[in-house]
């Protein structure tokens, strides 16, 4: 567990070093932030600094850094490698920038500054894909809670009815509805720091158990290749696809999307630092010791957890990360730590969906200048758009690979959608003649995870490894030489006022 703990201190050394340096590079102010100067009841309002960090956690989090990383685990160690140095260099800068300048436009949401920074066009291609993304992540979050409640209990009526499934995600529904068009003090603001103490709580729990149990564990200097291939016959390659499978955890593009809600919420630019880069280290340090939990469970030493476990050892080995969370959770933690890991698994991707549907609201009302105070011009937006993602849920649902299919376009499209914004922060610190490196390595890099993933994915062109590791080369080179004619050419021009 020596990389483990390793890791962990540097998670918490990033926030206090490297975050104090990103905030020097932005030089927050005393200026009205978008709470104050816009103040609506309904969408911007004032709320208390620990209640924005612990909805902005929630929002952020859902499942993402427990699935993701125990996805993410079962390629071994490296994962701890991505989990830390993913966080503090490329995902906490890229959810602090992005939600510091949402603020500093008036709340503007992702394509506004997407159109402000690389242009009308690529606004207009990142507003489809934003709300595509956004689409598909309550639908990819409401089908798990729904079957793991439909598991537990479901009146009979429901079921003779209308099956098990569908009445739970009746249900969710229903209050995706209710939630996304009511004023976010009423409902998110009120049970969503309860939700996000909860992940925070097992966490810790789970926490102090690996500490007392302190298993043997592979360590990062035992190898950085797929540790899965042999023991699991999980024989993904690890670039690109560990980069796409723990995004919650590392850096996730949703994240970009979802701080323009809290950014109109912060009463002080100075409380920046706390929630937005404060709350991608939480989620790092959720995922790591999720993904050291997985460890434990897939690869201890003498014996993996799975076959000292008792429903483990009446069932056989698991692999989804489902089935990880409850027999861990319920193993270690008792009673109390199945309700807590209900709470996790079942509440937490809810509540990311109904905040993806608010922000996917938010977007297309400001794209065809809907005011929002009244509950009329809410309901002419969430009507087609509830519509459509019910089609979406029922073609999945239809489909035998339906699932697993959403799921892998979900994981690109999320990493894609960081690699515009990252772009997008690098032209804001290049205008403002700010030190540009911070956000042009977690670009380059997510470009070419992407674009890598995408010739080598058997969801996408499928080619051999060799060719498409040689392409994500060339996509890298050209990015790198098209960033350096683009800078030769703006840096000559006159420095913008400070937005």
């Amino acid at each position: 567990m020596i990389s483990f703990l390793i890791a962990l201190v540097l998670l918490v050394a990033g926030y206090f070093i490297y975050g104090r340096l990103v905030e020097r590079v932005f030089e927050p102010d005393d200026r009205p932030t978008p709470a104050v100067a816009k103040a609506d009841g309904v969408d911007f309002l004032v709320l208390p600094g620990w209640k924005v960090f612990m909805i902005q956690f929630l929002n952020i989090a859902g499942t993402g850094p427990i699935f993701g990383a125990i996805m993410g685990a079962k390629f071994g160690p490296v994962s701890y490698l991505w989990i830390v140095c993913g966080c503090i260099f490329a995902g906490a800068v890229h959810d602090y920038l992005s939600g510091m300048l949402s603020m500093r436009h008036g709340g503007a949401n992702l394509p506004e500054l997407i159109g402000h920074y690389l242009g009308k066009t690529t606004k207009q291609v990142m507003l489809y894909f934003s709300i595509f993304l956004l689409m598909m992540v309550g639908v990819v979050f409401v089908y798990s809670p729904a079957e793991i409640m439909s598991d537990i209990w479901t009146p009979q009526w429901a079921t003779d009815l209308l099956g098990a499934n569908a009445f739970w995600l009746g249900l969710i529904f229903i209050y995706y509805v209710i939630a996304t068009m009511m004023p976010i003090d009423k409902i998110i603001g009120k049970i969503y720091p309860l939700f996000a103490f909860s992940l925070i709580f097992t966490a810790l729990a789970l926490l102090a158990s690996l500490l007392f149990k302190h298993p043997v564990l592979p360590e990062v200097w035992d190898g950085l290749g797929n540790f899965g291939a042999k023991e699991l016959g999980f024989t993904d390659p690890v670039f690109p696809c560990l980069f796409i499978t723990i995004a919650c955890g590392a850096i996730s593009g949703f994240h970009a999307t979802q701080s323009p809600l809290m950014a109109r919420c912060v009463k002080n630019e100075r409380q920046g630092r706390r929630i937005f880069y404060g709350a991608m280290i939480t989620e790092g340090i959720v995922a790591l010791i999720w993904a050291t939990i997985a460890m434990y469970f897939f690869y201890a030493e003498p014996t993996p957890g799975y076959q000292l476990m008792q429903q483990a050892q009446a069932t056989g080995i698991h692999t989804s990360a489902p089935s990880v969370v409850n027999i861990v959770c319920n193993e270690w933690l008792g009673v109390a730590g199945g309700i807590l890991a209900l709470l996790g698994v079942v509440a937490a991707p809810i509540t990311s969906g109904d905040t993806a549907f608010r922000s996917c609201r938010l977007i297309v009302a400001d794209v065809l200048h809907f005011e929002q105070h009244s509950i009329r011009r809410r309901l002419m937006i969430c009507i087609p758009m509830f519509a459509a993602a019910i089609g979406l849920l029922v073609w999945q649902m239809a489909n035998p690979e339906g699932f697993k299919t959403v799921w892998g376009w979900f994981g690109w499209s999320n990493q894609t959608l960081a690699v515009f914004t990252l772009w997008m922060l690098t032209v804001y610190l290049v205008r403002h003649r700010k030190p540009f490196i911070i956000t042009l390595i977690p670009a380059l890099f997510m470009t070419t995870v992407c674009s890598t993933f995408l010739f080598v994915s058997d969801q996408a062109l499928s080619l051999p490894l060799t060719v498409g590791y040689a392409l994500g080369a060339v996509v890298l080179a050209v990015s790198l030489v098209w960033f350096f004619v683009w800078y030769r050419r703006e840096k000559n021009n006159p420095k913008p006022a400070n937005p």
